[in-house]
């Protein structure tokens, strides 16, 4: 769609606000550039007062242009315009005396209507759009007081009775104040329609980064164990075809069934949909261990857990396992599952710990562990359990019974 509709559709919110703070101040200029022009004609005749209609109105495109930059320097497009608006004060100030200069001579009732209009037009117009290009409360409220002082104090000079000019100095305190104001509220609400939108990018962003790490983490847990299984079966198979065995195909097929469960794991992550079951990944884990000839005893039920807690659980001993092939050379792990005191415990515990075991150092497995964990108020404790063995805690509380605990499925039932 073409034309203005089309135009104003075709921007965004922010783009919108920003137009019609712009143009809201342009028609503050024209409104000052007919009450202070075409008025003033209209009273005194073209001859008199033409040159002091002209002043107004060219007083009105200098109030519109100072508007236009003093927006720019809010948005921070440009530098603060001290130059314009030093010029918009002196030729307010200016006109303002000649206006009353023109008054004081009290050539009669319309002469002096006119010059009313024309410096009260300029006075505050002027204080109002110079609002614009000050940074700070304080100095707005100088400026209109000034301009408000300013016009009571040099009316005594020309000749002005003291009510009419402390009447005229109250009038541009209460306009130049309005304008202000209204100078004031629409620059703070153009920069919060700005932040809004900042804020609301900047959430999108964080939501694609959490993605990120979300699927960063589901990752490297799908795949670091199925991997180092993969890696440790392969090494079997080379053994045992170097030696001329038929077990290497036996191997070999357990590697194609590792990688193609890997697979479907990976898309299981891509999709988000994917929880671990405790009770296959304790079946699991027990099942790997001892095909690395590591001999491992699995004690507990997770029968009755709810199933975020056995998710998180689920990943727990996942993770401890691929650490158990990883790092170190165990020959022996346990697994112990309890549930006391509302809270479900899970200790991993194994020999042959390195040097420098995993808990010492930082990793994405454990830490992407302490987050899943958080998000359920759990705890994870990893380091040195006594001479050469490592153990692994984590611990999970359970909400209360009637939040409906969710049941599991029996750990025979996952083995077989």
């Amino acid at each position: 769609m073409r034309g203005p509709v089309g135009w104003w559709r075709g921007k965004s919110t922010t783009a919108k606000v920003e137009a019609y703070t712009r143009w809201s101040f342009h028609i503050f200029a024209l409104i000052e550039a007919v009450m202070g022009g075409l008025v003033v004609l209209a009273q005194v005749g073209p001859h008199p007062a033409a040159w002091l209609a002209a002043g107004v109105t060219g007083h009105a495109v200098l109030c519109a242009v100072t508007a236009s930059r003093a927006l720019d320097w809010t948005r921070g497009r440009r530098e603060q315009p001290l130059r314009l608006l030093w010029t918009l004060g002196t030729v307010t100030a200016a006109l303002a005396v000649v206006a009353l200069g023109v008054n004081a001579r009290g050539r009669g009732e319309n002469v002096d209507t006119a010059a009313g209009t024309a410096f009260a037009c300029v006075l505050v117009f002027g204080a109002g759009t110079i609002a614009l290009g000050v940074r700070t409360r304080r100095r707005v409220a100088a400026v209109v007081t000034g301009f408000a002082a300013g016009s009571g104090i040099v009316a005594f000079p020309l000749g002005m009775p003291g009510p009419a000019a402390l009447a005229n100095a109250v009038m541009v305190l209460v306009g130049g104040a309005f304008l202000a104001f209204t100078s004031v509220f629409s620059v703070w609400l153009l920069n919060a329609v700005y932040a809004l939108d900042e804020a609301r990018e900047t959430r999108a962003r964080l939501a694609v980064a959490e993605e990120r790490l979300r699927f960063g983490r589901d990752l490297h847990d799908v795949m670091g164990r199925n991997l180092a299984v993969i890696a440790l079966k392969a090494e079997l198979a080379v053994q045992l075809g170097r030696r001329g065995r038929l077990e290497a195909v036996e191997q070999m097929i357990e590697v194609q069934r590792l990688a193609q469960e890997s697979q479907r794991e990976v898309r299981a992550v891509v999709r988000g949909y994917r929880e671990a079951d405790l009770a296959a990944e304790l079946a699991g884990a027990q099942g790997v261990l001892a095909a690395a000839g590591i001999d491992c005893a699995v004690t507990g039920s997770p029968a009755g857990l709810p199933t975020p807690v056995q998710s998180a659980l689920g990943w727990v001993v996942r993770e401890a396992a691929t650490n158990v092939l990883r790092h170190g050379d165990a020959r022996r792990c346990t697994v112990s599952l309890r549930v006391a005191d509302g809270r479900a415990e899970l200790t991993v515990e194994n020999d042959g710990m390195p040097e420098s075991p995993a808990g010492d150092r930082p990793g994405s497995g454990l830490a992407g562990l302490r987050e899943r964990l958080s998000e359920l108020d759990g705890t994870l404790r990893a380091g040195p359990a006594g001479r050469g063995r490592f153990r692994l805690t984590a611990e999970v509380p359970l909400p209360p019974p009637a939040a409906g605990p969710q049941t599991a499925r029996p750990l025979s039932e996952a083995t077989r």
